[in-house]
């Protein structure tokens, strides 16, 4: 029995990324953005229709930049249903992140929770467009808007996704984006941070390159977030499979909502935006099933993930502990089913079949205790 992860990463053809590499050699350039590097941000900015990013060593560090170039004080407004690099982002610039809790249906946070936690050291609101699914931006904006606040949004898992006919990455003052080898779109490792604002470009590129101006010396404090020749290649090879990716990723999402439904809770997706199917995420009516759905899969050696468990709000060791219900409550129910390129429609069946055998048992189960 073949194993089934959670995630694998997309590989394209081996002869093609040879050619790349061949091209390094060439150039004898590996790193400090050589030619492949700003080839792929020009590509980028071409693909996404966007005037202003910056290709980075990873989407974390694009997070830390971000806070940087904003020059971010107090009280940052974020969500507790995220990858732990949202939290840690703002913790290791100096801010406090204050959490607030998320709408169930979309699991995004929750505008109408903002305006409460904000106080007089509020400085941002970060969100993240959690699997994807746009935030409700235009609500955002408009607090943001009233209180003199900077937005961040992470974007980590929204790579080519359009809201309102436009970039997800054209709203709020910096957005940023994950290239890690699990997502829909990658570069290995690799991530890119995206403003309209040119002196924030300007800021932010000072801090990729250790704060260096190649001008006038040292413009600011930096870090080093240059990213390499060979994980640009591999992005300017993986564009080009972008609908071939999103194509079959749709296919099998849509093999495991027809079979699904009624059984499980899927995301509720912002209906002004377009799609990328970078993730499965499913929320059972109760832990329980989670946890039995679970059990069943590994014994066929199909492995999931609890994304996003536990609750960032009462599991961090240097925060203090908040009680947010509904983040408390998905946290516990939602697990990512197996999605990616080479998983087969045959293989999303017996994935869904297996589902069904386990919450069928479940519902037997509750019978008769």
């Amino acid at each position: 029995m073949n194993k089934i992860l959670v995630t694998r990463p997309f590989f394209p053809p081996q002869e093609e990324y040879a050619l790349y590499l061949n091209k390094i050699w060439k150039n004898q350039w590996l790193t400090n953005m050589g030619p492949l590097a700003l080839e792929l941000e020009e590509k980028l900015k071409d693909f996404i229709d966007i005037k202003n990013l910056i290709f980075v060593s990873n989407g974390t560090i694009a997070l830390h930049m971000a806070i940087r170039a904003l020059g971010l004080k107090g009280e940052v407004i974020t969500t507790p249903f995220s990858f732990v690099a949202t939290t840690n982002s703002v913790v290791w610039e100096g801010c406090t992140p204050v959490f607030v809790d998320i709408e169930r249906d979309n699991l995004n946070i929750d505008p109408n929770q903002i305006e409460a936690a904000i106080t007089e050291k509020t400085s941002a609101i970060l969100a993240t467009h959690i699997f994807g699914n746009p935030c409700d931006v235009e609500a955002i904006q408009q607090i943001a808007d009233k209180y003199n606040l900077k937005v961040i949004y992470d974007g980590a898992h929204a790579f080519n996704i359009k809201l309102n006919g436009k970039s997800i990455f054209d709203y709020g003052d910096v957005t940023t984006c994950s290239f890690h080898a699990t997502k829909f779109y990658h570069t290995g490792e690799g991530g890119m941070v995206i403003t309209n604002n040119s002196e924030l470009l300007k800021k932010m590129r000072h801090i990729r390159n250790h704060g260096f101006d190649e001008t006038n010396g040292f413009a600011s404090i930096g870090t080093n977030a240059k990213n390499s020749e060979l994980h640009a290649a591999l992005g300017i090879v993986n564009l080009k499979y972008v609908p071939k990716i999103l194509a079959k990723r749709k296919k099998l999402t849509e093999i495991y909502e027809n079979r699904l439904q009624d059984q499980v809770m899927f995301q509720e997706w912002n209906q002004k935006a377009s799609r990328n199917y970078g993730y499965l995420p499913v929320v059972f009516e109760v832990e329980e099933q989670l946890l039995d759905v679970k059990s069943l899969l590994e014994d066929h050696q199909i492995f999931t993930r609890r994304y996003f468990y536990p609750s960032l709000a009462s599991s961090l060791p240097y925060m203090t502990p908040v009680d947010l219900p509904i983040t408390k409550d998905i946290s516990k129910r939602c697990l990512c089913l197996p999605l990616y390129f080479d998983l087969s429609e045959s293989e999303v069946n017996r994935i869904c079949d297996v589902v069904l055998d386990a919450l069928n048992a479940s519902v037997i189960y509750k019978k008769y205790v």
